[in-house]
Formats: C-alpha cells, structure tokens, sequence
C-alpha cells in the first residue's frame, strides 16, 4: 500500500517544517490562550454583572465570535481592519497591521468568547456562601473576586480551559489563508515543492493526532486529579 511513498522527504524537511512550522504554531496557540484566558476573564465578569451597561455588551460580543465561522473573523480583521483603524485615526493609508499580528489578534478575540463562558460558568460554580463570607470580612468586589472566586474558578474550569486551548491549538491551521508559514503551511510547501502532497498531509495529520491526544490524556489526569482534591 505505501510501496511508492517517499518518507524521505519528511526526513529532510523535518527541520524546517518543526523549526518554521511548529514554533509559530506553538507560539501563536501560547499567545492567543493567554490573552484570551485574560478577555475572556473580563468578558465572564462584565456578563455576570449587575449593570447594563456591561452586561448587555459582553453578551453581544461573546454571541457574535461564538455564531461566526473563526475563518471569516480572520478574513475580516486581516482586510478590513487596516482601513477601520485609518478611518478611526483618521490616517490617509491603511494601517499595516501584518499576517503574524492579525492572526494573534484575531484568535485572542475570538478564542475569548470561548474562554469567557467557561470562565462564566467557574465564578457560577463558586458558592455563594464565600463571597457572602468575603463581604462580611469587608473585601470589596476586586478583592473577593482575585482572592476568593477567580482561583476556585480558575481551578475548578482548569480541565476545560485546557481542553479549548487543544481546539486552539488545532485551529491555528486555519492561518494558512493568510500564507502564513505555520506547521501545516510549512508542510504544504513542502508537499507543492516536491509534489508529495499525500506523504506531507498524512504526516501533518499524525502530527496533530499525537500532540492533541497526548495533551487530552494529561487533560483527563489532572480532572481526575481535582476531583479527589474536592
């Protein structure tokens, strides 16, 4: 059956395709969980809150990103916000924003929506009983939330922040429209190149399957884990 693959060719272009590839990959997924977790912290405490004003817009945004496709967002932001930012500022040209900085900034927002839920539903998940006790201890809203809520939430959504963050990871392949050299555009070069386009995607999709289900395995342990420390 693989009688007339050529494995060789991903011998010689491991280098490039771990060096080039996987490095943005890994550093795209590392930036954009990161600033996402962050947002998405924000965005999960405006929507649980009491006012209007920051309630009703965190629930747009966060049901905007999550009803459309993660390709379009990046469509939208690479084209169309260079002049949405010159109109904003006022500026004659475009604003040069660049592939590796749109698609940082468009993941991180769009990941944030995601991030956000699962963040809501770790401060829900806090009993009322300890914020109550925090009041009566006199901690303002901050302070009970960073030294009480944030921490039970962050431990209690640890599994499944980790688990979006493997959906990430995976999703990042999706800057390639951009002609962005991550691993899976590195490999199709490769695969254009040398004309061995079966060898290079079924490497890729091996690539993948290994880092996302090794990852889901330490996923499954450490929910394990938390739930015999509760």
């Amino acid at each position: 059956m693989f009688s007339g693959f050529d494995f060789d060719v991903i011998q010689r272009s491991a280098g490039y395709l771990f060096r080039e590839g996987m490095t943005f990959t890994l550093t795209l997924t590392g930036l954009a969980m990161a600033g996402g977790i962050i947002l998405g912290t924000l965005l999960a405490m405006a929507r649980l809150s009491s006012y209007k004003w920051l309630n009703a817009p965190a629930a747009a945004y966060v049901n905007l990103m999550r009803s459309v496709p993660l390709l379009l967002v990046i469509f939208w932001f690479y084209f169309l916000m260079p002049y949405v930012g010159a109109w904003i500022i006022g500026a004659k040209e475009p604003i040069q924003v660049g592939a590796f900085w749109s698609s940082v900034i468009t993941f991180t927002l769009f990941e944030a929506a995601y991030y956000a839920e699962i963040m809501r539903a770790g401060i829900q998940s806090v009993p009322r009983g300890q914020v109550s006790a925090g009041q009566a201890l006199g901690l303002n809203y901050w302070q009970h939330m960073g030294y009480i809520v944030l921490p039970q939430a962050f431990r209690n959504m640890l599994p499944v922040l980790l688990t979006q963050t493997i959906i990430l990871f995976q999703d990042t392949s999706l800057v390639y429209v951009l002609s962005i050299t991550d691993f899976l555009g590195a490999a199709a070069k490769i695969a254009q190149r040398d004309g061995r386009l079966i060898e290079m995607y079924l490497f890729v999709a091996v690539v993948y399957f290994i880092i996302s289900f090794s990852l889901s395995l330490l996923v499954k342990q450490l929910q394990q884990r938390l739930a015999i420390i509760r």
